[in-house]
C-alpha cells in the first residue's frame, strides 16, 4: 500500500510539473492534474493541500537537485578550485539541460508572484548560504595566488548562469531558424557544454 501512495505521489509530481512548466501556474489548476494523472482531485488535496505547496515542493526538488552535488563538490577537498568550478558549470549546465523550460517557469512566476518565490527563497536560503561563502573565499585565495584575475563571486556566478540559461533559452527559436532536428539538437548541446566550460575558464585567465 506504502508503494502504491508513493507512486500516485510521484505521479501527480510529474504531471504537475508538466503542466506547468507548459502552462505556467495561474492556467494550471488541480482539477487539470487530476485529470492527467487519473485520480480524484481530493488525493492532490490530501497529499499537497494546496496548488501552491504542490508547486513549491516541485521548485524544492528542483533547487535541492542543483545546490546538493555542489556542496559535495566544495566540500571535496581532494579537488582543486579549477576543478570545483568546472563541475559547477557542468551541473548547472547538465540541470538546465534536462529542465529546459524550467528557468522560464521561473522567471515568470517570480515577476507575477514575487511574495510566494521570497517565501521559498527563504525556506531553500541554507543551500547557498553553505555553499557561496566557501566558494568566495576560494576565488579570493586563487586571485591572491594570481592564478585567476580579480573578479567578484557573484559577478562569476552570473556569469555561469546566463550563459547556460540563455543557450536554452534561445535554443526554440534556434532550431525553428535554423531548421535543427532532435539529433541535430542535441549534437548542439553536447557542443555547447564543453564550450561554455572554456569560454568561462579562459575569461578568468589573469
Amino acid at each position: 500500500m506504502e508503494n502504491t501512495n508513493q507512486n500516485t505521489e510521484q505521479q501527480i509530481l510529474e504531471v504537475a510539473e508538466n503542466l506547468f512548466l507548459t502552462n505556467g501556474f495561474a492556467a494550471t489548476s488541480t482539477t487539470e492534474i487530476a485529470r492527467e494523472v487519473g485520480c480524484n482531485q481530493a488525493l492532490i488535496h490530501y497529499y499537497f493541500r494546496t496548488k501552491d505547496n504542490l508547486f513549491n515542493t516541485i521548485f524544492e526538488k528542483k533547487f535541492k537537485e542543483f545546490f546538493e552535488p555542489l556542496l559535495d563538490i566544495f566540500n571535496n577537498q581532494n579537488l582543486s578550485f579549477a576543478n570545483k568550478l568546472i563541475r559547477f558549470i557542468e551541473g548547472h549546465f547538465d540541470l538546465v539541460s534536462r529542465n529546459p523550460r524550467l528557468p522560464q517557469l521561473i522567471i515568470n512566476e517570480i515577476l507575477k508572484r514575487p511574495d510566494m518565490m521570497d517565501k521559498i527563497k527563504e525556506k531553500l536560503r541554507p543551500y547557498p548560504a553553505r555553499i557561496f561563502p566557501e566558494f568566495a573565499k576560494e576565488l579570493q585565495a586563487e586571485i591572491d595566488k594570481g592564478h585567476i584575475r580579480p573578479i567578484d563571486s557573484v559577478d562569476l556566478t552570473m556569469t555561469i548562469i546566463s550563459m547556460n540559461v540563455s543557450f536554452f533559452l534561445f535554443m526554440p527559436v534556434v532550431s525553428k531558424v535554423i531548421g535543427l532536428d532532435e539529433d541535430a539538437k542535441k549534437d548542439l548541446i553536447a557542443h555547447r557544454r564543453p564550450e561554455h566550460i572554456s569560454f568561462i575558464m579562459n575569461s578568468l585567465r589573469p
